[in-house]
């Protein structure tokens, strides 16, 4: 039913996609599929670039790979089975962007409960649910 299947990680909370990367493994394994890993940092703008390294947008692109493969290799998916990626820019932009990229007929999605912030604003989860040319489970705990 699916073939390729994305889950997005945010790289300052990576244990908040715990539930979502367990539903994706399972269907990973179910029905053979392959799974992306993505996450999206967001480079710093204006004035407080002042402040930072100038090394500080790869860094942080490079300390979410890291993290990324991390969570692939406990993943105990064939390593065939799992490929990373990291983007730059507005997250959910670069998620629907990156399933467009990878292919993908599922994104597998972690979401804190809905509240009232969420119904004025919209949360990245609702975006990307409303955008979407694949099929989105969202996931909560």
């Amino acid at each position: 039913m699916y073939n390729s299947i994305l889950v997005p990680v945010d790289p300052a909370e990576c244990a908040f996609a715990d539930s979502a990367l367990a539903k994706a493994v399972e269907f990973v394994r179910q029905y053979d599929a392959v799974l992306r890993l993505v996450s999206v940092v967001s480079p710093i703008r204006g004035f407080v670039t002042e402040a930072l390294d100038a090394d500080y947008d790869s860094r942080i692109v490079v300390d979410a790979r890291e993290q990324l493969a991390k969570i692939a290799a406990r993943l105990e998916l064939p390593a065939q089975s799992v490929s990373i990626s990291v983007r730059s820019g507005a997250v959910y932009h670069e998620v629907l962007e990156e399933a467009q990229a990878f292919n993908a007929d599922l994104i597998v999605i972690a979401s804190h409960s809905p509240g009232f912030a969420t119904y004025l604003l919209g949360s990245n989860a609702a975006k990307i649910v409303r955008h979407a040319e694949c099929s989105v489970l969202v996931v909560r705990d």
